[in-house]
């Protein structure tokens, strides 16, 4: 009897502890299901972009003139001012240079002279004439009158060559503008003694109706831009100003070095613009902006990107739906928040795109792929991505 009462209690003991672990192994299922994180994946696909390859630039006038003086003098009168627009021909500096004064006095003095004794020596030709014909003096002497009036003739064309010249080196004590443009620094003050031989400039005179804007490309851009038709097509090109927007004028490559610089493997290109409203000027720095049509460009949102030890990496989903790190290569787009993956990433690859900063290779997710029009990032650079260029690298 008491062994059949122990029974049915054992037995409503093991149920119990049945429906127990039963219910636990559930609750454990279902924790580890809801354990598995979800993540927004894009999936990348090939697209049409436009590159926008930069360069820095130096702008220079298309006339850009040293003004030096011809003669030596002292700085008497400055006429303009720094950066004041001057026309062709316009005095610029007049120098005190007595000496040259002096030689255009002498110089009319002598034709004076020189005018005086064609006179006198004309007079002794037609004296001589009659006296010939009468026999009293010889021919010889009217000959020699005659000569006499040519050398007095030649003595006046050196006096007037001696003028001319004379008053060349006095017009070199006013210095004009050779260009109509703008005047550069004046290193020099009044009472300044400057010649020939000065080693700076009294001044420039640049003319900016239209700049050159100056850059280098190293021998592999240049192979590239060979092979695209941009050095000989005038390929269109823009100029970003230093306060970062664009200048109102698009320009044009316009010619390239015959050859490369062998200390830093570069060419020199040259591009021009129009300049109607004097905005730029020489010295001047900016960035060209030159474009290029990219074909099949996977492009991924930056904020989808993480760098480690100098390198680009992303997030992709495997086979097996977990998060694997990934090496890339970029080109940063010019909103500056998406990139261009050359290298690492295929046609198809599933790219994490939010929360990077929670995970790990190997962490398991749960991927919801979204539409790459929904993602703020990737609007836009159909029409422009940016590719930054050293000027010296080889």
């Amino acid at each position: 009897m008491k062994t059949r009462a122990i029974y049915p209690l054992t037995l409503s003991i093991g149920l119990f502890i049945g429906l127990l672990s039963t219910s636990c192994n559930n609750k454990e299922s279902s924790n580890k299901t809801d354990a598995i994180p979800t993540y927004e994946v894009l999936k990348v696909a090939p697209k049409t972009s436009e590159v926008i390859r930069e360069f820095p630039v130096t702008v220079e006038g298309i006339e850009n003139i040293e003004i030096r003086p011809k003669i030596e003098g002292f700085i008497e009168k400055v006429m303009v001012n720094e950066g004041e627009y001057v026309e062709k021909g316009q005095v610029l500096f007049l120098l005190n240079a007595p000496e040259y004064e002096q030689e255009v006095l002498n110089a009319r003095a002598a034709i004076s002279t020189a005018k005086a004794e064609i006179s006198s020596a004309e007079l002794d030709v037609e004296k001589a004439k009659p006296l010939v014909e009468r026999e009293i003096i010889s021919s010889f002497e009217l000959t020699s009158a005659e000569n006499g009036l040519i050398a007095k003739k030649a003595a006046l064309q050196q006096a007037q060559t001696n003028l001319a010249n004379a008053n060349t080196n006095f017009n070199y004590t006013r210095i004009s503008a050779p260009v109509a443009g703008y005047i550069g620094s004046l290193p020099y003050k009044l009472g300044s003694l400057v010649s020939s031989s000065n080693t700076e400039p009294l001044t420039t005179v640049s003319n900016i109706k239209q700049v050159y804007a100056n850059f280098s490309i190293n021998e592999k851009t240049y192979l590239e831009f060979l092979k695209e038709g941009l050095l000989t097509n005038k390929q269109e090109v823009s100029l970003l100003l230093p306060d970062y927007t664009l200048f109102n004028q698009k320009g044009e490559i316009r010619t390239v070095s015959g050859q490369v610089d062998e200390e830093t493997g570069s060419f020199n290109v040259r591009a021009i613009f129009n300049n109607p409203d004097g905005l730029l000027r020489t010295g001047n720095s900016a960035t060209i902006q030159i474009p290029k049509t990219v074909e099949n460009a996977l492009l991924i949102p930056q904020a989808a990107t993480y760098e480690l030890q100098g390198g680009v990496y992303t997030y992709v989903v495997d086979e097996q739906s977990k998060a694997k790190s990934t090496k890339i290569t970029v080109t940063p787009t010019s909103s500056g928040k998406a990139f261009i993956v050359s290298e690492g990433l295929q046609a198809g690859d599933q790219v994490i795109v939010e929360g990077i900063n929670t995970l790990a290779s190997g962490k398991e997710i749960t991927p919801v792929e979204v539409d790459a029009n929904t993602i703020d990032a990737l609007q836009g650079t159909d029409e422009k991505v940016t590719t930054t260029n050293n000027q010296n690298s080889k």
